[in-house]
């Protein structure tokens, strides 16, 4: 007598082991999934070894201004080197001087502009920036940083990474790692561009060897505000839930199979897009500001532009993103120095002091590190031929022994000057800051200890500012 085969979903009857694998893999990926996460937890240092001190800003927006501006034009005052301009270098500069382009013994080159002194700290900038001189009394301008490489991509790697090769994560990706975002709806790290990407590429905001979900995601003001981030045509919201439900099924039972953690990282980021498509559009549009706010940064809805990034940077901190950082291309004048760099002066000095007058009037400030800088300065020596006197053309050389950046809010001192050079601009003589500590003075600004921030990476422990910097105590409140 022929027997029927047994009914397999009977709870009575035993089951066979591939239909249990079948039935069960998806709660296999979902514990595999709790346990990497919690390894990763585990692994993360806890938030009392981080933050041992008290955190003086929240969030940070990082103004990269790419290829280098003349810090000697904007910032720095040299009336002697003014006075010395058309002059041979001395010698005792020039022997063993490593430079990137300028070969032969070059002259000197004053900056052509004005500079005063505004508010009531006296803090002296040039004549190209009338806007930022309406918030000097904000601005903690440090004159003398200094870091160790001379070319675009490599200085722009350690600005960011305080590596100057591929491979390590950046400054964001490690405050996104450290202390995390304030909103699950938005990326903990987000970056703008204006121009160009810079040499470096998108190492600048990478993760390196970090999970890859603590990356910088870029976002866009045409199109689509992050690549492929809307629904095709005829694919409805409920549409691609289920297709995301789906997807990350399948990608828990190959987590239980085979424990990647960068598997775990695609579900929280497949999770993560789908709540972008809701919180990011309405980010993304401005034409609600008021008029007086656009008046104030210069925007145009609808445009790429630097000072949309501006007003999108502030959107985005009152969001919780705790990390935006703004990439400017533009600024690399091996020629025609004193004309570009007024240019480019123009384009960002309304909306920056645009930035940092609406975050104080919105209580922000206090809470927001707002940073200026760039991979590296420009020489103090002119660069082009000047066989007769100064050409018209001039430029500056890359430099990397002294140059100027600035901070703003977040728990630096206001109005205050850091730091001075010599002279001519050419060595700091005054309070020394290397990348190492411009980059642990930030972590400190954000309660993290920069020795504690460790990752452990292929047999030891990583951090971003390697087995350097000692923070800056003196700029800070």
């Amino acid at each position: 007598m022929q027997t029927s085969r047994p009914d397999l979903f009977s709870p009575r009857l035993p089951l066979l082991r591939r239909e249990m694998f079948q039935r069960v893999g998806a709660g296999l990926g979902s514990l595999a999934l709790t346990a990497l996460l919690q390894q990763e937890a585990q692994a993360k240092p806890t938030a009392e070894s981080l933050q041992q001190i008290a955190p003086r800003a929240k969030n940070v927006i990082f103004l990269h201004m790419v290829g280098a501006p003349s810090h000697l034009d904007l910032y720095d005052n040299k009336p002697r080197l003014k006075e010395l301009t058309g002059e041979l270098v001395p010698d005792h500069l020039w022997e063993g001087l490593r430079l990137a382009f300028i070969r032969d013994q070059p002259k000197l080159l004053g900056s052509k502009y004005e500079f005063k002194k505004h508010g009531n700290s006296g803090v002296e900038l040039s004549e190209l920036l009338p806007h930022l001189a309406s918030v000097a009394d904000e601005l903690c301008v440090i004159k003398s940083l200094h870091t160790e490489h001379f070319n675009h991509a490599p200085a722009q790697l350690f600005f960011q990474t305080g590596f100057p090769r591929f491979g390590r994560p950046s400054l964001g990706s490690w405050v996104n790692y450290g202390i995390g975002s304030e909103n699950e709806d938005l990326p903990g790290f987000v970056v703008l561009i204006t121009g160009n990407v810079a040499g470096a590429g998108n190492s600048l905001w990478g993760s390196g060897f970090l999970p890859s979900r603590f990356q910088g995601i870029e976002f866009r003001t045409q199109g689509d505000p992050v690549l492929f981030l809307s629904n095709p045509e005829g694919v409805t919201p409920v549409d691609r839930k289920r297709m995301i439900d789906t997807i990350n099924h399948l990608n828990q039972i190959q987590l239980a199979d085979v424990g990647d953690p960068e598997i775990a990282t695609r579900i929280a980021q497949y999770e993560l897009a789908f709540r972008m498509q809701s919180a990011v559009p309405d980010l993304m549009e401005i034409d609600g500001e008021t008029k007086e706010t656009h008046e104030a940064y210069g925007t145009e809805p609808g445009k790429t532009s630097f000072a949309n990034n501006c007003l999108l940077a502030r959107r985005l901190v009152e969001r919780g993103v705790r990390f935006v950082q703004l990439y400017d291309q533009g600024w690399d004048h091996h020629n025609n120095v004193f004309s570009n760099v007024k240019k480019k002066a123009e384009e960002v000095d309304r909306p920056i002091a645009a930035l940092i007058a609406d975050l104080k009037q919105r209580g922000l400030l206090d809470e927001t590190l707002v940073v200026w800088g760039a991979e590296f300065g420009r020489t103090p020596m002119l660069q082009g031929n000047a066989d007769e006197g100064v050409p018209a053309n001039a430029g500056r050389d890359h430099h990397k022994d002294a140059y100027t950046v600035w901070m703003a809010g977040g728990g630096v001192k206001r109005g205050f000057t850091y730091g001075k050079t010599d002279e001519i601009g050419f060595h700091v003589v005054e309070n020394p800051m290397h990348v190492n500590d411009f980059h642990a003075t930030l972590l400190h600004l954000l309660g993290v200890n920069h020795e504690a921030l460790t990752f452990k990476f292929q047999g030891r422990e990583f951090r971003l500012t390697d087995v350097a910097g000692n923070v800056a105590h003196d700029i800070i409140a």
